[in-house]
């Protein structure tokens, strides 16, 4: 499994457009074929920053995504909302049986 964390440091008076426009993506990318989670979360100490927790089953998966219109149209669009560079951390995993 691929895990992603895509953090987004916002511009407060963009932050409702933002949120608007980053819906399509999320429930779209939901609906991709490899995709087991896709959520975005606000931090709770910052109220600027969100960070989309997605996985993955691989990187084929991932490729996909990336090359998607909806992701590509949301990337074109995200320079907008963005005080700082997007930071994009991937990881390779899979899940522990307790």
């Amino acid at each position: 499994m691929i895990i992603i964390h895509a953090t987004f440091h916002i511009n407060q008076k963009k932050q409702d457009m933002f949120l608007k426009e980053i819906q399509p993506l999320i429930a779209t990318s939901r609906e991709e074929n490899g995709n087991v989670s896709y959520h975005l979360q606000k931090d709770v100490e910052n109220e600027n920053v969100f960070t989309m927790l997605e996985i993955w089953q691989d990187m084929q998966s991932v490729a996909s995504h990336n090359s998607s219109e909806h992701f590509t149209s949301f990337v074109a669009k995200a320079k907008d909302f963005l005080t700082a560079p997007l930071d994009v951390k991937a990881f390779e995993g899979k899940p522990l049986k307790f």
